[in-house]
C-alpha cells in the first residue's frame, strides 16, 4: 500500500513519524511493498530534496536507517488545496500503485492542525472512488475543543469514512508501559483479586512536566492543562486502570469496557484545583512566557477528584493531576491500599503501619514498585515501608517508541490502541461542567514546586 503523510514537512513528521518509520524498516517490520508519499502545501521539495530533508530527520540513528527507507519516499505538493491539486495527488498515488503493483489499502496520516482537517478529509473522500480496499485514516489529537466540536468532527469524519477506518492517535496508548497495565491486572490474579473498593483506598494518576510551555504558547494558551492533558491522556489511563476484564483482547471488547468506565465517572466540582506557575528565581512565570496573552486565564496545573459509580469502585476516589514547571518529569499511577484493620504490634511499642502502595511508573524509569511494611532489625520493634521494585531497563532491551507501535498497528489494521468516537465524546462530556465554568478560581504555585498546597492530597507524594 501507500502511506500518505499530510503535513510532511512539519514538526511531528520530522521528530516522530519519519524516525519511527526508519526504525521499523531497520527492524524488518515494514511491509516490503509500502511506499511513502509526503504531502505539503508549499512546493518546497521534489522527490530528491525531500529525501534529503527526511534523511536529516532520521539522522539521530545509524546511517543505514535512513539509507534503507529513503528509496521508498516521494513528495507531492497540494498548493492551494484546490480540487485540481487533490486530483493531481490522486493521479500520483495511482501511478505509484501501478508502478509498484501495490495491493491493500491506502494509509492517510493527517499530521495537520485542526483547522485543516475538514477540507482535507472531505477532499480525500471525494477523491476515493471506493473500488479499492479499505482506507485507513490516522488523526492526531486534539479531537475537538469541547463536546459540541468533538461531535461535529466525528460527524464530518463519518461522512466520508467508516469508524472502522479511523485511527485517532493518543500517543500515550502506544507506550509499552501503558499496555502493560492490562497485563499487570488481567494476567496476575493476585492483583486483580484486590483491585476493588474492598481493598483500595484511593487511586492517584499524575502526569508531571518539568518544562514550561516553550514554543507551544500559542496553542497552549488557547487550551490549558485540562484540554491538553486531562481530557485525553489522563482519561485514557483512568479507563485502563478502572475497566472490567474484557471478553477478549480485541479492539471492540476493550473499547466497550473503557466506555463503561467513562459513563460511570463523575466529577467532584468542589474538590478541583486550577493553578498556573509563577516566577521562581530565574525561571519565568507563565504570563512572562513568549506568546502568552498578558490577560490570560489559562491554567498550567489542574487536579481533579472523580468517582466511578459502579459495583467495583463505589466510594474510591480517583485523583487526576497534571502540571507544567513541576520538580520533575514523571507519569505515575499510585494505588493506595487500605491499612490493616487492627494494629497487632501496639503492645510491642509501635503502631506506625503504612498503607501498601503500588506505584506504576510509565515514564521515566519505567517499571513498578510495591511498598510493604517490614521489621527493622533489632529492638525496639520498628516498622519501615520498603519497595519491591521492577524496572524494565534492568530486564529488557530498549522498548519501542510509542509511534513505532502505533504506526505498525495502523499498517496491521489493529484499532486496539486507538480512541473510538464514542470514547472521545464521553470524555468531553465528563469534563463539560468544568469547561463551562466562566469564573474559575485560579491559584498560583512557584515554578519548580509540586503545585498549589491545596492540591497536595490529590498528588499523594
Amino acid at each position: 500500500g501507500v502511506l500518505v503523510i499530510f503535513g510532511a514537512t512539519g514538526d511531528l513528521a520530522q521528530r516522530k513519524i519519519l524516525p519511527a518509520l526508519a526504525r521499523l524498516e531497520r527492524d524488518g517490520k515494514l511491509p516490503k511493498t509500502l511506499q511513502i508519499v509526503g504531502v505539503a502545501r508549499r512546493q518546497e521539495h521534489d522527490d530528491a530534496s525531500y529525501r534529503q530533508w527526511a534523511a536529516g530527520a532520521i539522522s539521530q540513528g545509524p546511517d543505514d536507517e535512513a539509507n534503507a527507507l529513503l528509496p521508498r519516499i516521494y513528495f507531492q505538493s497540494i498548493g492551494d488545496e484546490s480540487s485540481e491539486r487533490f486530483q493531481a495527488l490522486e493521479a500520483r498515488l495511482k501511478e505509484l500503485e501501478r508502478k509498484h503493483e501495490l495491493p491493500g489499502p491506502r494509509f492517510y496520516y493527517l499530521a495537520l492542525p485542526p483547522q485543516s482537517l475538514q477540507h482535507t478529509v472531505l477532499s480525500l473522500g471525494h477523491s476515493q472512488p471506493g473500488t479499492r480496499g479499505a482506507t485507513r485514516l490516522v488523526i492526531e489529537k486534539p479531537f475537538g475543543h469541547d463536546l459540541d466540536s468533538a461531535r461535529r468532527l466525528n460527524q464530518m469524519l463519518h461522512q466520508r469514512f467508516d469508524e472502522s477506518e479511523i485511527y485517532r492517535i493518543d500517543h500515550y496508548l502506544g507506550k509499552d508501559t501503558v499496555q502493560n497495565l492490562l497485563v499487570l491486572r488481567f494476567a496476575n490474579p493476585l492483583l486483580e483479586s484486590v483491585w476493588n473498593r474492598d481493598r483500595i483506598e484511593s487511586v492517584h494518576l499524575l502526569v508531571a512536566e518539568s518544562l514550561g510551555v516553550g514554543s507551544r504558547a500559542d496553542y497552549y494558551d488557547r487550551n490549558g492543562a485540562l484540554r491538553d492533558m486531562v481530557q485525553n491522556h489522563l482519561t485514557q489511563l483512568l479507563s485502563l486502570v478502572a475497566m472490567e476484564a474484557p471478553s477478549s483482547m480485541l479492539a471492540d471488547a476493550i473499547r466497550f469496557e473503557k466506555a463503561k468506565v467513562l459513563r460511570a465517572a463523575s466529577l467532584d466540582l468542589e474538590d478541583s484545583f486550577f493553578a498556573r506557575y509563577q516566577r521562581a528565581g530565574e525561571t519565568p512565570g507563565y504570563l512572562e512566557e513568549k506568546g502568552v496573552s498578558e490577560d490570560s486565564r489559562t491554567e498550567t496545573f489542574v487536579s481533579l477528584k472523580l468517582q466511578i459509580d459502579n459495583w467495583r469502585w463505589q466510594g474510591v476516589p480517583f485523583y487526576l493531576s497534571t502540571g507544567k514547571r513541576l520538580p520533575q518529569r514523571l507519569t505515575r499511577i499510585r494505588v493506595k491500599f487500605k491499612r490493616a484493620p487492627v494494629c497487632l504490634f501496639e503492645s510491642m511499642g509501635t503502631c506506625m503501619l503504612s498503607s501498601n502502595v503500588l506505584d506504576i511508573n510509565l515514564q521515566p524509569d519505567e517499571g513498578f514498585e510495591m511498598h510493604i511494611d517490614v521489621k527493622v532489625p533489632g529492638s525496639p520493634m520498628r516498622l519501615q515501608s520498603i519497595p519491591l521494585a521492577f524496572q524494565y531497563a534492568s530486564r529488557f532491551d530498549l522498548m519501542p517508541e510509542a509511534y513505532e507501535t502505533l504506526l505498525l498497528d495502523v499498517l496491521k489494521g489493529d484499532q486496539t490502541l486507538f480512541v473510538h468516537a464514542e470514547e472521545s465524546e464521553l470524555s468531553w462530556s465528563l469534563y463539560a461542567p468544568l469547561l463551562e465554568q466562566t469564573q474559575r478560581k485560579l491559584l498560583d504555585y512557584p515554578a519548580g514546586s509540586w503545585g498549589p498546597e491545596d492540591a497536595a492530597l490529590h498528588l499523594a507524594l
